[in-house]
């Protein structure tokens, strides 16, 4: 997940065409961020082992850790400039990933049951 939204974040500023002095490492950031999140998913994940037994259920955690640190971060989308914009984007990035990664894995955990 934390590789998806660095990627979607790439994608997202290119299409936009920002410009690059304000938002040329931003994806950087964000990808510090993710990382930082999937520690603190994983460390969260060991001491709860049996609670977090499926894909689905460990999305869910890196989601709700990765929107409390970008909400933590000051990424507030409210408003009409482009921080507010890229904020947004951010926020809408994270849902996209959120959707692939739930949605295949059920895809694929239902061709193993058949």
């Amino acid at each position: 997940m934390s590789i998806l939204n660095f990627l979607l974040c790439i994608v997202t500023l290119s299409v936009l065409n920002l410009p690059g002095g304000t938002f040329g490492m931003f994806p950087f950031l964000i990808l510090a961020e993710c990382c930082i999140t999937t520690v603190i998913a994983f460390i969260t994940v060991l001491f709860f082992k049996r609670n977090y037994d499926s894909v689905g259920k460990i999305a869910v955690l890196f989601e709700i850790i990765y929107l409390t640190s970008l909400i933590i971060s000051g990424f507030y989308p409210f408003g009409r400039d482009d921080d507010s914009l890229v904020s947004l984007l951010m926020y809408l990035n994270s849902g996209i990933v959120l959707f692939l990664i739930y949605f295949g894995n059920q895809i694929i955990s239902s061709k193993g049951k058949s």
